[in-house]
């Protein structure tokens, strides 16, 4: 391992193992003074949710555009303060907080009970893993994948936190198996995948409009409910105020059968579902990557519109 991964990963478990032993108002105040700084600072990652941003709210002005901005990075500080401190959070009784927030527990409900399983998709919104404790309180421990982080002691601490949650994790490259078989056998057994799906890792997902725009979106959750049978569910994650949540799981979405056509029709309407939630409460989108087509580099833009004209 090189020194600066060395230093990363020592940084994250520091991190968590201070946010953990600080009084909780302590943690949040320390958090979103580096929102401040990082707002007052911009790298790379804050100009991009700026640009990201503005295709969400086009007609904010620059003024508006900077306040939403310093709102999305206190979301985002939010967001790694209650996760360093969910290890030590009595997930029963973080259960019992966040339960009256959900809403359309019955459209989960209505998947199990028919017998092939649940797709839950969502965007990187709010706090997944606080809404990942809920679903695993209300129908038991689920799998999703991760992305493989660098370093490799990273991964496997990231992997470590996630499954003391109750989630069954599968690396999305590296694994012994491909993820996308495992995720099968488990909606065979009536199981629950969850997935962040809002952008594409592999560069090799489906070209949806998404706020007006050309992006990638993964085709694995809609190909998998077309192989498997299973419900397709977009889900919201958003914070709600200072303390509470606004979580919901909206009616299926139909996968008109198996080929291309209709996985990029299936995954098409998740991204329509998407944009309406990320709508409500923009600062909650901790997209801080480049995400749409005319972001990208040259290369892989081309390559996005060679695989465009090749299905058509």
């Amino acid at each position: 391992m090189s020194v600066r991964a060395k230093l990363v990963d020592a940084g994250y478990a520091a991190g968590w193992r201070l946010v953990r032993t600080l009084p909780e108002p302590v943690a949040r105040r320390l958090f979103l003074a580096g929102a401040e700084l990082a707002a007052r600072r911009p790298g790379a990652g804050v100009r991009q949710l700026r640009r990201n941003l503005a295709r969400v709210v086009p007609t904010a002005t620059a003024a508006e555009l900077d306040d939403l901005v310093l709102r999305g990075l206190r979301s985002y500080a939010r967001y790694w303060c209650e996760a360093f401190r969910l290890p030590s959070t009595d997930h029963r009784a973080l259960y019992r907080e966040v339960d009256p927030s959900v809403r359309g527990k019955e459209n989960l409900d209505a998947a199990l009970a028919a017998g092939r399983g649940a797709i839950v998709v969502l965007p990187h919104s709010g706090n997944w893993d606080a809404a990942g404790v809920w679903l695993v309180g209300h129908s038991g421990p689920f799998t999703t994948v991760v992305e493989r982080l660098r370093p490799e002691a990273l991964y496997r601490r990231f992997v470590a936190y996630r499954e003391s949650l109750g989630f069954e994790i599968l690396p999305s490259s590296g694994g012994p198996v491909p993820p996308a078989m495992t995720l099968a056998r488990r909606l065979r057994r009536n199981q629950v995948v969850c997935l962040v799906a809002d952008r594409d890792l592999s560069a090799t997902g489906v070209e949806v409009t998404f706020f007006g725009e050309r992006t990638r979106m993964p085709a694995g959750p809609a190909h998998l409910a077309a192989r498997t049978g299973a419900a397709l569910l977009p889900a919201r994650s958003l914070f709600a105020g200072e303390r509470g949540y606004d979580i919901e799981i909206h009616p299926p979405v139909a996968v008109p059968g198996r080929d291309r056509a209709a996985v990029a029709e299936a995954t098409q309407a998740v991204a329509d579902v998407f944009a309406a939630d990320i709508a409500r409460r923009p600062e909650d989108w901790h997209m801080l990557q480049r995400l749409w087509l005319a972001d990208l580099p040259p290369a892989r833009g081309r390559a996005s519109a060679e695989r465009s004209e090749a299905a058509r």
